[in-house]
């Protein structure tokens, strides 16, 4: 790889978690810059150009996929890893359409990452799931899809969906992948 290969950008809004990635990949060779939202990613490209990136998909109120679409736009060779506690179709299918090389749901280490940052064909060998999704799993997707139109506005989405916002983000917290 060269230099600006091994250049990588997280973007995480979980300090902890964030500091840990940045020691593990640091371990591994990268030269790595952490960003907790949007808006401190901007600051963070000023003069740092990676040629990997991992973003986390809810940056707090914010949306990871405006950082995807931003940092594609920067360097559409980047590959760029979105990691989410909150996985849906919905938001894997709108990640890749921006840019995303790969999708990974929480909890995720750094060998599940590095192996990402690799693929770059997909595996017509993955198995196809043969069972017909549960309503819960439908009612998850929709409410995912509904969080992507809103770029993930809790109470919008709620209002959209006609229910309280308090159930929505109680339905949230309980689906929550961690």
């Amino acid at each position: 790889m060269t230099v600006e290969q091994r250049q990588l950008l997280i973007v995480e809004d979980d300090e902890a978690f964030a500091r840990t990635l940045k020691r593990s990949f640091e371990r591994r060779g990268y030269a790595v810059a952490v960003a907790h939202g949007p808006e401190e990613m901007d600051e963070r490209l000023t003069g740092f150009r990676p040629g990997h990136a991992v973003v986390d998909l809810k940056l707090g109120s914010a949306s990871g996929l405006a950082c995807v679409q931003a940092l594609r736009a920067l360097d559409p060779a980047m590959r760029i890893v979105v990691l989410t506690g909150f996985a849906s179709i919905a938001t894997a299918v709108e990640a890749i359409k921006l840019g995303a090389s790969y999708y990974l749901a929480k909890p995720s280490n750094t060998d599940d990452i590095e192996a990402a940052f690799e693929r770059s064909e997909g595996n017509v060998e993955t198995p196809l799931d043969a069972r017909p999704s549960s309503i819960k799993t439908v009612e998850w997707e929709h409410i995912h899809q509904t969080l992507v139109e809103t770029d993930f506005n809790i109470s919008e989405t709620a209002r959209r969906l006609g229910m309280h916002r308090r159930t929505l983000a109680r339905k949230l917290e309980k689906r929550q992948i961690r």
